[in-house]
């Protein structure tokens, strides 16, 4: 199998999705990890539960790097017990301090395309093209952003969603760009992946040493927000789907559409804008949340 490199652009450390999206990514055989790098607010926070996240799951050998430091995002920021004692300069694979410039090098000096899985706001992509234009003719894009017909919970109507809004000059900048290629997943089909029930409860009685990583930080961000952590369901799993489409777009119904980032957040249709490719909508939503399951149970 010739693996697809890739690149992960994360905020970690705010939703728990992004760690449920890491395990993932660590059990996809399709896929090769190149560098993980931290994105908005405390990127050495985020950091530190890239680097410690990869240790304890046995893939320590991945780089991490230190996005764009920024202000502390405060509540937000509800994995910090689980790092409180972590030291990044213990981590085996190696701490970038500037994890702009390691996704550059990494682009710049791969034989073939990286693609980049972003499932953040993206403050670093945006100063990584600001730096090196040319890296998004050589990159496949894919990414968490936008709402376009729903929102959460698959209610109908478009909202300004949070990783567009959180950053919007950066996610104007990020679907401006040139990209080899670039799919996104809105909220239209992110926004409902949830695992309940028998589905959940496999997860949770797996001895598997990724998920108990997972499922430790899970019960660690339930905590924090006085939440019980003996969970019966995951919250939603935005950012799963954008790693299963760095290599597939099974179980999905994908759209070509002309898309701008538009002042306010939202995103807008626009004759003048690059094409890209959406997950519009669920061919089998069941099915995906087996896959999932299976995929991290592997």
């Amino acid at each position: 199998m010739n693996k697809i490199p890739v690149i992960l652009d994360t905020d970690i450390g705010g939703d728990i999705d992004d760690t449920w999206a890491l395990a993932m990514l660590l059990k996809c055989p399709e896929l090769d990890l190149k560098l993980v790098v931290s994105d908005t607010g405390d990127t050495e926070y985020r950091a530190k539960i890239c680097a410690k996240f990869l240790e304890r799951a046995g893939h320590g050998d991945i780089p991490v790097g230190i996005g764009l430091r920024q202000e502390s995002d405060g509540p937000r920021e509800r994995q910090r017990d689980w790092v409180k004692d972590y030291k990044l300069e213990q981590y085996p694979g190696g701490v970038r301090q500037d994890g702009v410039d390691a996704i550059i090098e990494i682009i710049e000096n791969n034989p073939s395309p990286v693609t980049l899985i972003c499932i953040g706001p993206s403050p670093n992509i945006a100063e990584a093209l600001h730096r090196s234009p040319e890296i998004a003719k050589r990159t496949n894009f894919t990414g968490m952003f936008g709402s376009i017909n729903k929102q959460h919970g698959g209610i109908p109507g478009a909202i300004a969603e949070f990783n567009v809004v959180r950053n919007i000059p950066a996610a104007q900048a990020v679907f401006a760009a040139p990209w080899k290629n670039m799919s996104i997943t809105p909220l239209d089909t992110c926004g409902v992946v949830r695992l309940t029930g028998n589905l959940y409860q496999r997860i949770a009685n797996s001895s598997d040493p990724v998920v108990r990583e997972l499922l430790e930080n899970y019960r660690i961000w339930l905590r924090a927000g006085g939440q019980d952590e003996e969970a019966v369901s995951s919250t939603i799993l935005f950012d799963t789907v954008a790693v299963h489409m760095a290599y597939s777009t099974e179980f999905l119904k994908m759209q070509k559409m002309m898309l701008t980032v538009r002042d306010d957040g939202f995103l807008a249709v626009d004759d003048k804008a690059r094409q890209i490719n959406v997950a519009i909508n669920w061919l089998d939503l069941d099915a995906y949340h087996e896959y999932l399951v299976k995929r991290l149970l592997k």
